[in-house]
């Protein structure tokens, strides 16, 4: 499969955030024709490139999913390029630039930890990316159990 350009990972981004989006509203947002769209997705089907399309589930209710952040020290002037390789994957759930000693920061979601394994081999091998750091999400911490931000906590 050719690589995947601007548009094909614009789609990929819209269908994170629903799956089951209409044809038409794909198009209307993408700014292209439903065929465009129809002929995306079949390639992007064929290919292997989306293996399914499925449901986004609240993380109590996966318990068994592989939940990371990676930090990524991009060379030079890559950051563009590697943004665009980063949004072809599918369990990349969310990407930010950052301040500091990395450069990106990647949250990451896989159902296994052999696809984990396979998933940041690939990270590590886009051109560009010199240096990566991974901790695995444990558990989420509760935020109704914290206080508004500036607000005292009752002394007991």
């Amino acid at each position: 499969m050719s690589p995947l350009d601007d548009l094909d990972r614009r789609l990929l981004a819209a269908l994170r955030v629903n799956g089951r989006e209409p044809v038409a509203s794909l198009a209307r947002d993408l700014g292209v024709t439903r065929s465009t769209i129809n002929s995306r997705l079949k390639r992007l089907t064929d290919s292997g490139t989306i293996v399914g399309f499925g449901v986004r589930i609240r993380e109590d209710r996966d318990p068994d999913a592989i939940r990371a952040i990676t930090l990524i020290e991009v060379e030079g002037r890559a950051t563009d390029r590697v943004i665009h390789s980063l949004r072809g994957f599918p369990e990349v759930e969310a990407l930010h630039s950052t301040n500091g000693g990395w450069d990106l920061v990647a949250e990451l979601r896989t159902e296994s930890l052999a696809d984990f394994d396979r998933l940041l081999g690939q990270v590590r091998s886009i051109e560009g990316v010199v240096n990566s750091e991974t901790s695995l999400l444990l558990s989420s911490v509760a935020h109704d159990d914290l206080p508004p931000a500036g607000a005292r906590r009752p002394r007991p």
